[in-house]
């Protein structure tokens, strides 16, 4: 086929890509709720590379903690033979390194060995904004069949609130256009992602009576209830919501307590109240509503045996429908990565949250693919340079009738 042929052309980008995916990582942008100031320096990288995008606007959300007092999103654009639009949708914000002493070197400046990239953010998501622009550049010289879009939004890690969501109410899509959000995906390009479990994030405050540490008889240590706690509501949720799912990668829901928060500053004080969170992935078949209820009926229990309190606070609530197996944007990644990789994909569901689920539930079919090694959030986290260069293919060749 003359348009595969014609995409080996992208392959001589390879020294751009790493320029480009380097200054990337370079550039921290983390959210002002993981202690930073936001997307607004990469967001400006960006925009300097996309001047061969025939339209570029901005959907900037105020957030008064960021950069400038905004959260920037960038939609660019290049006109096909067609009017509608095949949306490339990547996300600048990255999470925080996490244990420095994980690392083997600086995860805020860019190493390179051989094919690998390594620092944070490099494959979350700094590998697909770099093969969107490369398959830009593209097709920007290669007028497509239909308009190609990427989009460059903030706040994916965090939430998404100044991201996708204040995008969605800001700009109109067409119910004619394909989505691809470029945000898991497997080593060899096989998996299309086409549904995510519910997310659900729960805090959790577990109260007793501070006092001295000498003194466990007169006062209620709120770290041990909170321990033997949510370790019952662990084991009870697991049971209550049992069912299971090929589809889903693990095939069952998660309910795992992450987060803990500071309670006393000294070793000699048992603490009053121990905070502390859990991450719920939960299997569409279910409501999150239900787990909800199910949590307040069980700390209801548990404040009747020993009358001290338990409460708990949603912190993210997210649910979307399923894309379907049949869907326009899913035969045609199929079909490119037949043509272009000699492979049969097959359809997956996950546990994590993408854009993707925003764009579902506003009722546009979207499917979630990209060839990763599955390094994000790990120390040492890398992108592959031959990853970077073979997904701008595949999303080039997507905006051509294959």
């Amino acid at each position: 086929m003359q348009k595969a042929e014609n995409l080996n052309v992208i392959e001589d980008n390879r020294e751009l890509a790493a320029e480009i995916l380097k200054k990337l990582i370079e550039i921290k942008a983390l959210s002002p709720d993981n202690g930073g100031e936001g997307e607004a320096d990469k967001a400006e990288y960006i925009l300097s590379l996309l001047d061969f995008a025939d339209e570029i606007e901005r959907f900037d959300a105020e957030d008064k903690r960021a950069k400038n007092g905004i959260r920037p999103n960038i939609v660019a654009r290049i006109n096909g033979r067609r009017r509608r639009t095949l949306w490339i949708v990547c996300h600048m914000d990255v999470v925080p390194e996490g244990d420095l002493k994980l690392w083997e070197s600086d995860p805020f400046r860019a190493k390179v060995v051989e094919d690998r990239i390594y620092g944070r953010g490099a494959e979350d998501n700094g590998q697909a904004i770099v093969s969107a622009i490369l398959a830009g550049k593209f097709l920007s010289e290669h007028r497509p069949d239909i308009g190609f879009g990427m989009i460059f939004v903030s706040d994916e890690e965090t939430g998404s609130r100044y991201g996708i969501q204040h995008l969605l109410k800001e700009k109109e899509f067409s119910k004619d256009d394909l989505f691809l959000v470029p945000d898991t995906g497997s080593p060899d390009g096989s998996l299309i992602e086409i549904a995510e479990k519910n997310i659900l994030w729960l805090k959790f405050e577990i109260f007793g009576k501070q006092g001295h540490a000498s003194r466990p008889d007169m006062f209620h240590n709120a770290s041990r209830r909170a321990m033997r706690i949510l370790l019952e509501l662990d084991e009870l949720l697991h049971k209550k919501f049992s069912e299971r799912n090929d589809l889903f990668e693990p095939p069952y829901s998660t309910f795992e307590p992450t987060k803990r928060e500071k309670n006393v500053d000294n070793p000699n004080t048992i603490p009053g109240v121990d905070v502390s969170y859990f991450d719920c992935r939960v299997l569409p078949s279910y409501s999150n509503d239900e787990v909800v209820e199910f949590v307040r009926s069980f700390f209801d229990e548990k404040e009747k045996e020993d009358g001290f309190k338990c409460s708990m606070e949603v912190i993210q609530n997210e649910s979307s429908p399923p894309t379907s197996e049949e869907s326009e944007i899913v035969i045609r990644l199929k079909k490119a990565l037949r043509i272009l990789r000699g492979i049969e994909a097959k359809p997956i569901g996950i546990g994590g949250n993408t854009c993707a689920s925003f764009f579902r539930k506003a009722g546009y079919e979207t499917a979630v693919w990209s060839t990763l090694d599955g390094k994000a959030h790990e120390p040492n986290e890398y992108a592959r340079l031959s990853n970077v260069i073979e997904d701008a293919k595949i999303f080039a060749m997507l905006a051509f009738d294959i």
